[in-house]
């Protein structure tokens, strides 16, 4: 990574952040240029990228003080200062450390003190790459319509205990999948009970039945795989939260951290508009530069308005679940206001590069590959306006 033309840092005076959200802002914003990781392969740079931002503390971020977090208890503020700076620099870099807070959630919020204890330490460390499985070949938006299924055998518990579940079933577009240490894994235990039948386990890489080895490849690359479960025997300690509980806990996970990932399309965005600056000032056109042009100033401009009004929404939102006001539907207009505008300020930089842009290598064509997931994994956009209409209507 070379060195960031405008640092997301610079943002943070703001009525929504405190004089510790500033600094860490700083922080973050003089560690991350300085970071080499070749990323060529994703899930070695993955790997590596976790252990960077774990011996460096950031991980910290991701769990409560009590099981080695940084602060008593997850803040969204911080979460979005060190997505954004983190996408800024590399996607990839924002990509483990959200999985690190996505994959570890449930357990923060829902698991006993032995779970806790045994995962969220080597989480904030570095030492645990966690995963999150929510998804199915056909079920994405509609959890409730997954099909992996927990059932409850008492004589069949993966270490000789005398109770324990089987699972049986498929996961799929599972970030970390393949080189996690552990999986959050939401399934049916009720298959009459409609979403009120899910509940949530955890399970271990490695478990015997659980195969994790069909990787994923997109147009952006980061870990994915698919996972299927054959048989796969899981004691009744793993079990997390409530049974029965299990799509609440995974709405509850995914709510804490939308708003991070509009944190992270406004890094995106930031390096984009950066980037376009940047290009405009340098490139000769007709004898002039093409930041010259008033066309050139009106498309700056306008993509600068769109990402500081995304930038409003992202930390409004951040700032309300911090507060411990009402936020779901503030989250949900910041993931999907932040990747909409990320993805139109991202074509925008690319289209003034001009051919140069589609090149392979350039920052703004890798960034036009990164921000499209965005627009669907965690909610997509389509589900966050129908998350905004009920919230209206109730």
């Amino acid at each position: 990574m070379r060195t960031p033309l405008i640092a997301p840092s610079s943002h943070l005076a703001l009525p929504f952040f405190g004089p510790e959200h500033q600094a860490l802002g700083r922080d973050i914003a003089a560690w991350a240029p300085l970071q080499q990781v070749d990323e060529s392969d994703d899930r070695v740079a993955c790997k590596q990228w976790t252990r960077l931002l774990g011996d460096a503390g950031w991980l910290r971020y991701c769990v409560p003080a009590e099981f080695g977090g940084a602060l008593d208890r997850l803040d969204s503020r911080a979460l979005v200062i060190l997505r954004e700076t983190l996408a800024f620099h590399s996607p990839l870099a924002d990509f483990a450390m959200a999985m690190a807070g996505l994959g570890s959630g449930a357990i923060t919020l829902a698991g006993t003190p032995a779970q806790q204890a045994a995962y969220l330490p080597a989480v904030a460390r570095g030492d645990k790459l966690a995963a999150f499985a929510l998804s199915e070949p056909d079920a994405g938006s509609d959890a409730g319509a997954m099909t992996t299924v927990a059932q409850h055998h008492p004589s069949t518990g993966a270490s000789g205990q005398s109770d324990g579940y089987v699972l049986n079933g498929v996961k799929t577009w599972i970030s970390n999948g393949g080189i996690a240490d552990f999986y959050c894994v939401f399934a049916k235990t009720d298959a009459q009970a409609g979403t009120r039948g899910i509940s949530a386990f955890i399970a271990d890489a490695g478990t015997k039945g659980l195969d994790d080895s069909e990787h994923i490849t997109v147009m952006a690359p980061h870990p994915l795989a698919t996972l299927r479960f054959t048989d796969c025997a899981l004691d009744a300690s793993a079990q997390l939260g409530e049974l029965g509980g299990g799509f609440k806990l995974a709405m509850r996970t995914l709510d804490i951290f939308r708003a991070s990932v509009a944190g992270a399309a406004l890094g995106m965005a930031r390096r984009a508009l950066a980037e376009a600056v940047a290009f405009a000032q340098a490139r000769p056109m007709f004898g002039q530069k093409l930041a010259d042009f008033q066309l050139t100033q009106v498309k700056l401009g306008d993509m600068a308005a769109l990402v500081e009004s995304a930038a409003m929404l992202t930390y409004r939102a951040a700032w309300l679940r911090d507060g411990g006001q009402p936020f779901t539907s503030a989250a949900a207009m910041a993931k999907l206001t932040a990747t909409e505008t990320a993805q139109t300020v991202i074509d925008r930089a690319l289209q003034m590069f001009g051919g140069r842009g589609v090149v392979q290598g350039e920052i703004v064509e890798r960034l036009y590959r990164e921000i499209r997931a965005l627009r669907i994994y965690e909610g997509a956009s389509e589900v966050q306006k129908l998350i905004i209409g009920r919230e209206l209507l109730k």
